[in-house]
Parts: C-alpha cells; sequence; structure tokens
C-alpha cells in the first residue's frame, strides 16, 4: 500500500514539475515603464546578431524571439526589457 501512495503521488506531481520547466525566465521586476520600446529592442536584438525574427513578443516579464542567431542557427531568446540583455537562450542547428 505504500508503494502505490508513493505512486500516486509521484503521478500527481510529475505534471506541475513538468508545468515549470516551460514557465518564462523572471527578466525583470520593473514596471513596465522602465522597459526599453519594442522598438529600441528590436535594433538592439539586430545589432547582436539576431535575424529573420519569426516572432517578437512580451512574455512574462521578458521580451522574447524566435528567429536565428549570428551563425544562422535557430534561436529563442529572452531579453531583459530594461537593458536589453540576454537572459535565456536556446540556441539549435
Amino acid at each position: 500500500m505504500r508503494i502505490l501512495s508513493t505512486v500516486a503521488i509521484a503521478a500527481l506531481t510529475m505534471p506541475l514539475l513538468a508545468g515549470a520547466a516551460l514557465a518564462s525566465p523572471t527578466c525583470t521586476k520593473e514596471p513596465k515603464s522602465a522597459w526599453m520600446s519594442q522598438d529600441a529592442m528590436k535594433a538592439k536584438i539586430a545589432e547582436m546578431g539576431y535575424q529573420k525574427i519569426k516572432t517578437f513578443k512580451v512574455t512574462g516579464s521578458c521580451y522574447e524571439i524566435y528567429g536565428y542567431d549570428k551563425n544562422n542557427k535557430k534561436a529563442e531568446v529572452y531579453f531583459n526589457p530594461v537593458d536589453g540583455s540576454v537572459v535565456k537562450a536556446e540556441i539549435g542547428d
């Protein structure tokens, strides 16, 4: 019975852990009034070498893009909207 309870608890908590892994990072705690404009952020992203941006959006407290890096690899990148720094990047082939 004890093993069954452990398995049941594990089965119930797995979806919660998976959801946490998919959550966007916290990029800033500053109010949106302190954020760079979207146009300024897009210019900074281009200066950093990101290209062919398919998606640019606000996700939580971040600016997020889907596009390609300077080496033409697929990129999903989260930026701090206040200073434009990269918070999280997933670069593929």
